[in-house]
């Protein structure tokens, strides 16, 4: 099973870079789109103090992997080596394939569709535990470190590096970069958050012990109940609080209706769960 999982995500961290070089390829190159990252860093010093480009993007990236590597680990180091070798080369392939050169003069159609495909390909290739290298590892450092969502982090640094472009390019194409930094992150978010999202639901009800058991037998799913006191009749009761997923809710909304209509339910989002039933096994031996 293991070496299954680590076939899976080399896969998914080729698909991810293959879909970053369709991006470049059919809509940042032929249509001068600007974008933040390692190159864009590397331009701005190349701009202000000759420093070649290639050798800064080398120099950084070599830094930034090593970064990874002693904040994030061996495996992480690993998986993200093939994203070094293999983009470059997926790159130069694409690039020599003509039916994928220009595919619309539309400026914003493009950044529209290169924002979709570079925002997915990041976050698949972050899902496998890798990733593209350069500036997409200080991110996830600062996630480890502190919780700062991925996708926000990148969001704040890549607009700051377009930002330092205004000095040598056009502004308009910077603006242009901007809303595809935004698109990306905001892809990216949602990527990193795919099949992880859950419902929290809550249950005020005199009837909480048959909702417990309901949901139990019928959806197999944990419940904790909540000591409380209603606030106008000063009645003790309990509240029932479980976790359920999308497909699951309307399910359990049936079941509520059944015991008891008159049942109020606070239903929010959460963004992952951990625990029985999600990341460990669902049912008891």
């Amino acid at each position: 099973m293991n070496s299954w999982n680590n076939v899976k995500s080399i896969l998914w961290i080729l698909a991810g870079n293959t879909a970053y070089a369709l991006a470049v390829t059919m809509f940042i190159l032929p249509n001068g789109l600007i974008t933040g990252g390692t190159t864009g860093l590397a331009l701005f010093f190349y701009h202000q103090a000759g420093i070649p480009i290639q050798v800064f993007v080398t120099v950084f990236n070599v830094a930034m992997f090593l970064l990874g590597a002693v904040v994030l680990g061996k495996k992480f180091a690993l998986t993200t080596m093939i994203s070094t070798f293999y983009y470059p080369f997926i790159l130069s392939v694409f690039q020599k394939v003509p039916a994928l050169g220009k595919v619309t003069e539309d400026n914003f159609l493009a950044l529209v569709f290169a924002g979709l495909l570079i925002g997915g390909g990041i976050g698949v290739v972050i899902r496998a535990g890798a990733s593209t290298g350069g500036m997409d590892i200080p991110p996830l450092v600062l996630n480890k470190k502190t919780g700062l969502p991925v996708s926000a982090t990148m969001n704040a640094m890549d607009t700051a590096i377009l930002l330092l472009q205004i000095v040598f390019t056009n502004k308009e194409m910077v603006l242009y970069g901007i809303l595809l930094v935004l698109t990306y992150t905001t892809v990216l978010n949602k990527v990193l958050l795919l099949g992880q999202a859950k419902m929290q639901v809550k249950i005020v009800t005199e009837y909480y012990e048959e909702v417990n058991q309901a949901i139990a037998r019928e959806l197999d799913r944990g419940v904790t109940l909540f000591k409380s006191r209603t606030g106008h009749l000063k009645k003790d009761g309990y509240v029932v609080m479980s976790v359920v997923n999308n497909r699951e809710l309307v399910q359990l909304n049936q079941l509520i209706q059944k015991i008891d209509p008159q049942a109020f339910i606070v239903i929010h989002q959460v963004n992952e769960v951990r625990g029985r039933g999600f990341t460990l096994v669902k049912k008891y031996d």
